[in-house]
C-alpha cells in the first residue's frame, strides 16, 4: 500500500499533459491533490501538506473544537493571571496547535509566562510560571530532543499516571461560550506563589 502511494506521488503520468483548473481533483489520484506534469517533488509535497492542513482546519471548524492555545489563554485569564498553575486538558477536547513546543514564552494581557508543555496521552499537560521574557529556544530544543530520544515512553507513562491521579477539574469558558474541562492533580490556591 505504501509503495503504491509513493508511486502515485512521484510518478508522472503521460496522460496528464493538459493543464486543469486549480480546484480540479482527479478521481484517480488517491491523495486528492492536482499533480501537474512538470511539477517538482517538493512542490507536490507542499501541495499535499496544504491539502491536509486545509482539511484539518475544516474539520476543526466543523467540530467546533477550540485551539489548545485558546484554552491556555482563557484558563490564565479566568484564574486572574496567577503566579503559576499546572493543568491537563484532554487531546480530544481541543485542536493541538502547539505541537512540537515544549518550553516557550506566552503573553497574556501584558504578563509573560514560561510554559512547560508536553503531550502525555490522553492529556496535554501545561505548567505555567509567571516570569520575565527569556530566550527559551535552547531549552525547547533540548526537551524535544529528550522526548524523541525516549520514544515518548515517559510522556505516555506520565499521561496514564495523570489519568489515574486527577482529582479536581474546572470548566474554562471560551470566547465562543463553549466550556472545556481542565484537570488538576492537586487543588490549587488562587494566590499561591508555588
Amino acid at each position: 500500500m505504501f509503495s503504491f502511494i509513493l508511486k502515485r506521488l512521484f510518478n508522472l503520468s503521460k496522460t496528464r499533459s493538459r493543464k486543469r483548473p486549480a480546484n480540479f481533483i482527479d478521481k484517480k489520484n488517491i491523495i486528492g491533490v492536482e499533480i501537474l506534469k512538470n511539477s517538482s517533488a517538493l512542490t507536490r509535497i507542499f501541495e499535499i501538506n496544504k491539502h491536509f492542513i486545509t482539511n484539518s482546519t475544516k474539520a476543526r471548524f466543523k467540530l467546533h473544537k477550540p485551539l489548545s492555545s485558546e484554552v491556555l489563554t482563557c484558563h490564565l485569564r479566568q484564574r486572574k493571571l496567577p503566579h503559576w498553575t499546572s493543568f491537563c486538558v484532554y487531546y480530544h477536547e481541543v485542536v493541538n496547535d502547539q505541537f512540537g513546543k515544549s518550553h516557550f514564552n506566552w503573553q497574556v494581557d501584558g504578563k509573560n509566562y514560561h510554559i512547560l508543555r508536553t503531550g502525555c496521552f490522553p492529556f496535554i499537560k501545561y505548567h505555567c510560571s509567571s516570569r520575565d521574557y527569556a530566550d527559551l529556544d535552547a531549552e525547547n530544543a533540548f526537551y524535544t530532543f529528550l522526548k524523541v530520544l525516549n520514544l515518548g515512553i515517559p510522556t505516555l507513562a506520565y499521561g496514564i499516571g495523570s489519568w489515574c491521579l486527577v482529582k479536581y477539574s474546572e470548566d474554562v469558558v471560551m470566547p465562543s461560550g463553549k466550556t472545556v474541562k481542565v484537570y488538576f492533580l492537586n487543588k490549587e490556591r488562587p494566590d499561591a506563589m508555588y
